[in-house]
């Protein structure tokens, strides 16, 4: 229909409605003509005619009142507080977008239960991640998000893992403060949800899943050293093992994987790019076949690219004039560390290995490979290199470990490697960092010190461990040959 036609129509509509309500009007006067002559002329009747006005006058202001009041109301607000139909909010028949909505603060592409995620009065809220298994038929998921929308909890992110006859969903939730796990949990069991795990969250989480992945890829592509750091944020709290095909007395082990990787519910083997294999545990949570794809494709991303470490350095003046270089060191350096070893005393290199001294030029192919951590070097002017400094990841744990040769120690060198480290483990992520040397290590023990963290010594036989808690680390800006594998 054009401008012009749609006009014309509106004229005509508009003539025929003043000519209705003006018929309407004489009707109506006449009516009330009649009925006036005919009270009028009755005892009472000028009373009779008053009070009828006044009534009409009432009930004409009453109706004005009610009509301005309700105009413009929000359509009825169901049990949730979301003005959601019945279908949306049950899940019968709609499948499980019916009950779901987007959330304006949530991940690209998540939803969030019917529900405004808004605690009680006096009350905030709290992020949670939770996993639960449910039958592969319609209308499961949605009795899940329906019984999560009864407890007024958002779901941010929603990821599925198909499993033949079931499905694994993974949540990201936002839910009120006093709602504790343990309800959370008997909720989503009531509604059908079995094999549930949860779990605290924080705001990192609130990235959605291909872009975390892809953000893992650019880390592991940058730095050879950061494959077990992606692995174990790409799969959650786990326990990752490197066993290398040879040991570090040159004995070939039994380690190994095929090259598609093994998944056994709570364990999954990968070949390593480096050789011999990577074992990841997680007792707590079987893995997925969708995790498994995940991990083995961040592997072969790693083997492709073959070894690389950041390049970069940054230039520092020692306190008495003297100029040294701080970098990422590798397997190229294998050669010059073994020429400072030569270099080093015996009391040195036992302080720093705490065994036989003729052993330690065999860890150097450990310690410098990427697959167990970050080293870096330090050279003076000339190009020597007169230290190292080893962050190892440790299942679990995080290592830190130095050696400074017999002439350079004693300048602020050791301390220097040792803040850096500490700064490379808080970002990434770990939760303490522990050092292992003799008690009469002096020099050690002042280095760990001066970090100013919270720290713990354990003494047997000896032996001496620092551990050094990361929560009170203070967040600084790294050199760019560090950020490179953020």
């Amino acid at each position: 229909m054009t401008d012009t036609t749609s006009s014309k129509s509106a004229r005509r509509h508009h003539w025929r409605r003043d000519m209705t309500e003006l018929a309407a009007l004489f009707t109506a006067v006449a009516v009330a003509d009649a009925v006036a002559n005919l009270i009028g002329h009755q005892p009472g009747g000028p009373y009779l005619l008053i009070v009828s006005a006044l009534v009409l006058a009432m009930t004409a202001g009453f109706h004005t009142w009610w009509a301005r009041r309700h105009s413009h109301a929000p359509p009825p607000r169901d049990d949730t507080g979301t003005g959601a139909d019945p279908g949306a909010r049950t899940g019968l028949g709609a499948g499980p977008k019916a009950a779901t909505r987007a959330a304006p603060d949530a991940a690209p592409g998540a939803g969030q239960a019917a529900g405004t995620g808004e605690a009680a009065p006096g009350g905030g809220t709290v992020l949670w991640q939770m996993r639960t298994t449910v039958r592969d038929t319609p209308g499961s998921l949605a009795v899940v998000c329906a019984a999560l929308a009864r407890h007024r909890v958002d779901i941010l992110t929603l990821q599925t893992h198909p499993l033949g006859g079931s499905t694994v969903d993974e949540f990201l939730l936002r839910a009120p403060a006093r709602l504790l796990a343990g309800e959370l949990s008997r909720a989503v069991s009531a509604a059908g949800g079995r094999s549930t795990w949860i779990e605290r969250a924080d705001t990192h989480d609130l990235v959605d899943a291909p872009a975390r992945v892809l953000g893992l890829a650019t880390r592991t592509a940058l730095d050879g050293a950061e494959l077990p750091l992606a692995l174990r944020q790409l799969l959650g709290r786990c326990t990752i093992h490197s066993l290398p095909a040879v040991s570090v007395t040159g004995r070939e082990t039994d380690a190994g994987a095929p090259v598609e990787g093994v998944l056994e519910d709570t364990v999954m083997r990968l070949r390593d790019p480096s050789g011999g294999a990577l074992t990841i545990e997680r007792p707590h949570l079987p893995f997925t076949p969708t995790e498994f794809a995940r991990a083995r494709a961040l592997v072969e991303l790693d083997a492709r690219l073959g070894p690389r470490v950041p390049r970069g350095a940054q230039v520092l003046t020692l306190p008495e004039g003297n100029e040294i270089t701080v970098r990422r060191a590798g397997l190229d350096d294998l050669p010059a560390a073994r020429a400072m070893h030569d270099r080093c005393s015996d009391h040195t290199l036992r302080l720093r290995y705490h065994g036989p001294v003729l052993d330690a030029d065999r860890y150097l192919d450990h310690l410098l490979g990427p697959r167990f951590g970050r080293t870096l070097a330090v050279q003076t002017a000339s190009g020597r290199l007169v230290a190292l400094g080893h962050l190892l990841w440790d299942g679990d744990e995080t290592e830190v470990a130095l050696l400074v040769e017999d002439d350079w120690q004693r300048r602020g060198i050791g301390s220097e490697l040792l803040r850096r480290l500490v700064a490379l483990a808080t970002e990434a992520g770990c939760e303490s960092v522990y050092a292992v040397t003799q008690a009469s290590n002096t020099g050690m023990v002042a280095a760990m010190r001066a970090l100013a963290l919270p720290l713990d010594y354990q003494i047997e036989e000896g032996t001496l461990v620092i551990t050094a808690r990361l929560d009170a680390a203070p967040v600084r800006s790294l050199p760019p040959y560090e950020q490179a594998g953020r």
